[in-house]
């Protein structure tokens, strides 16, 4: 005999199962989701970006303050 166990979804702290949703509620609560994973990746990338941009700015302040000669530029000859 198989549990035929329903999925719970808690919005706005009231219980609900997805399978006794409409077609169109399933679908919204869908983009919801995908949205909210979406919304999580852009932080996550966003964290990303400014990590990189310190420490490139933290390299630049340390180049600033090197006399000019010990700048590693290549030079002319």
């Amino acid at each position: 005999m198989g549990k035929n166990e329903k999925t719970p979804v808690t919005i706005d702290g009231v219980e609900y199962k997805f399978e006794d949703m409409t077609q169109q509620q399933q679908m919204l609560l869908n983009h919801v989701a995908d949205l909210e994973r979406k919304l999580d990746s852009a932080r996550f990338n966003v964290d990303q970006l400014q990590v990189g941009r310190d420490a490139f700015f933290t390299m630049l302040k340390t180049a600033l303050a090197q006399p000019p000669e010990a700048v590693s530029d290549v030079e002319p000859k």
